[in-house]
């Protein structure tokens, strides 16, 4: 990405036509893989309790994110950066209590190239030169907050910024109307999260009758798109029936063909390792998923379709959360509340 232009700060009238004015898109992000961003819309009233001058700043770092095309995860890391470095307040000079050089919405320094005072000072010109420093790190979709804002700031605090990640997260959704549209028209929320399938809970985490259930079942019709829950680089892609585990091999597996209650396995699945090393995994698919061990994946992107391979009596998927990596049985959670902390409803 190019240098980003000191564009002039508008008032009230012209933030608002630039919030209703923005529009979606998709872009290449640093990390090498598409991203989806969000179209910005203004909040009825001032969200998350913040004041007027904070709501206006909060606005800015949203648009300019939309502006640039960068993905809403960055818009969530733009704004705790903000809120630890300012609360949102874009200050000048504090004399005896600045830090340094340290000016603006983000302290951002003079003497360290991020522009001129004058520069600084411009909401707009100092969130753009923070987007533009975040997508030059490699990953940084799936880095957690605080090492992804550590890498743009390097502040004396590196722990800081993980705090504001809930109230951050809050501002973002309040600027778009609850979620964002990701990939292929999937919602996903403001902590990137998303639906892996379009469908209704069959089976839930280890119930009475089946304890050992390590997941949900997620009743969809055969074919359907299985999504990437969140942003991750994929870990595993197995064929898994009855104990027995293969790798994909390019010729005809036990897994192409629907399988039975008995069978015993997961069929066709596929791992991705999230940010804080959450683990998601993805059963019973109706062919080899459509991702290598290795792959960066973005939340919402296509990585599959349902089936029934496996030990399963029908289509469906059967979708898991580990906190923890690797994924086993002593770190799975029960993905209902876990995806509801994210902002999502399965």
């Amino acid at each position: 990405m190019g240098r980003v232009a000191a564009w002039v700060t508008p008032g009230a009238a012209g933030l608002l036509l630039l919030l209703t004015a923005a529009t979606a898109g998709v872009v290449s992000s640093a990390s090498g893989g598409g991203s989806c961003v969000g179209a910005v819309t203004v909040p009825g009233a001032t969200p998350a309790g913040l004041s007027a001058e904070q709501a206006r700043n909060a606005g800015v770092i949203v648009t300019v994110g939309e502006r640039l095309r960068v993905p809403a995860r960055g818009w969530v890391i733009a704004i705790a950066t903000a809120l630890q470095e300012s609360s949102l307040v874009n200050h000048g000079d504090l004399d005896p209590n600045n830090d340094h050089d340290s000016l603006g919405l983000f302290q951002q320094r003079p003497s360290q190239g991020w522009g001129t005072p004058e520069q600084i000072m411009n909401p707009e010109y100092a969130a753009g030169k923070l987007y533009e420093r975040l997508l030059t790190v490699p990953g940084w979709e799936r880095l957690p907050l605080t090492e992804a804002a550590q890498k743009v700031q390097r502040s004396a605090y590196p722990d800081a910024y993980a705090k504001y990640e809930p109230r951050a997260s809050a501002i973002v959704t309040a600027y778009t109307g609850g979620t964002l549209p990701g990939c292929d028209g999937a919602p996903v929320s403001a902590p990137g999260w998303t639906r892996p399938v379009a469908g209704t809970i069959g089976a839930g985490f280890r119930t009475a009758d089946r304890p050992s259930h390590d997941g949900v079942d997620i009743m969809a019709t055969k074919g359907s798109v299985i999504r990437a829950a969140s942003g991750g680089v994929v870990v595993r892609v197995r064929c898994n029936i009855g104990g027995n585990s293969w790798g994909p091999s390019g010729g005809p597996m036990p897994c192409d063909s629907d399988g039975y209650l008995g069978l015993g396995g997961c069929g066709w699945y596929a791992e991705i390792r999230h940010a804080g090393g959450i683990v998601s995994r993805y059963c019973h698919m109706v062919r080899q998923p459509m991702v290598r061990v290795g792959q960066t994946v973005i939340a919402g992107q296509p990585i599959g379709h349902v089936g029934s391979s496996g030990n399963s009596s029908g289509p469906h998927l059967h979708y898991e959360i580990h906190e923890g990596y690797p994924a086993t049985e002593n770190n799975a959670v029960d993905p209902v509340p876990f995806m509801r902390r994210k902002g999502v409803a399965l």
